[in-house]
């Protein structure tokens, strides 16, 4: 009789076929977890996009403008600039906060600098799920050198930029006026003047970094500072301090204005008291503003008072 089933398989085919499977189920998960990876942000994006600042009066806006292209897509920023005006513009760059891993150039709430005599330049920047340390200064950087060789082009100052930005922005601009700049750089990125608000100074000492009652070793470790160093504090120090404008404080800084609110529960004021301390001990121009019962941010930063007080530090640095 002729046999019409197949021949019985040996146990090596059987393992060697169990590994093939195994290998491409694992292929599967790491291409969806890539797949998610690029794609999780572009929609994060696209819902971001029904919250774009709307002009103020009188101001125009050019959006979506390249100034870098690494590795996953390209850096773009929002130039807001008077629908109006004669000569060239200074210029103030607005950094978005978001714990280094959220927020966009989308929502900018300098814009209205612009009415002002400004050009105003929001940009994006990598997160922390894109890449860790120092991708996002130097991201920052990129922006003031295009800024700079593109002044001629949007008839801007280029020897006047500024830097403005709130909680993890507020870290970047404050590292932005401090640290030292890149040697051999053709065009300069070092800022005029820096306006922090709420930033983190010195991660090292940030209560979400450490390990205490409140907080384990697991929630540590899954922190916004673990996210953008790569590891805990404690694992890279120097990491940590290169990331920290409290250790880069030197007598030739830009002028500053810090504002913080006494009730901030995200990032203690302790962070702006002890980077104004060193400020002042190096004899740098800073002026410092605590607004009185505000939080991390909210409508206490949204007064008149606090707007004018932003305006004149920009006027007073950026166009005498």
């Amino acid at each position: 009789m002729r046999q019409i089933f197949p021949p019985q398989q040996s146990k090596a085919d059987c393992a060697d076929l169990k590994s093939y499977v195994a290998l491409l189920k694992t292929t599967m998960r790491i291409a969806s977890v890539i797949v998610a990876l690029i794609l999780a942000p572009l929609a994060s994006e696209a819902a971001k996009k029904k919250k774009i600042t709307t002009p103020p009066n009188g101001v125009g806006v050019l959006r979506d403008l390249v100034y870098k292209e690494p590795f996953i897509r390209p850096l773009e920023l929002d130039l807001y600039r008077p629908q109006k005006f004669k000569g060239r513009l200074p210029v103030v760059v607005w950094v978005h906060g978001g714990g280094w891993k959220n927020g966009s150039k989308n929502r900018c709430p300098a814009a209205f600098l612009a009415q002002h005599g400004f050009a105003v330049a929001s940009i994006n920047y990598r997160l922390s799920h894109h890449a860790q340390w120092p991708a996002q200064i130097n991201d920052c950087r990129s922006a003031v050198r295009w800024l700079r060789q593109n002044a001629n082009q949007y008839r801007l100052d280029g020897k006047s930029i500024g830097v403005w930005g709130s909680s993890a922005g507020g870290h970047l601009v404050a590292i932005l006026g401090t640290i030292d700049a890149p040697a051999g750089e053709e065009t300069s990125s070092r800022v005029q003047a820096v306006c922090d608000w709420f930033g983190p100074t010195d991660l090292l000492t940030m209560p979400y970094n450490n390990v205490s009652k409140q907080r384990t070793i697991e929630q540590v470790r899954n922190s916004n500072g673990a996210k953008l160093l790569g590891a805990t504090v404690r694992d890279v120090p120097e990491k940590a301090k290169d990331a920290s404008a409290f250790f880069h404080v030197t007598p030739d800084d830009p002028p500053f204005l810090v504002m913080h609110g006494d009730k901030d529960p995200g990032v203690p004021i302790v962070q702006s008291d002890r980077f104004v301390a060193a400020l002042k001990k190096a004899k740098v121009d800073v002026t410092y503003h605590v607004v009185q019962g505000a939080g991390h941010g909210g409508k206490l930063f949204q007064t008149e008072d606090v707007a004018q007080r932003v305006i004149d530090f920009f006027t007073r640095t950026l166009k005498n």
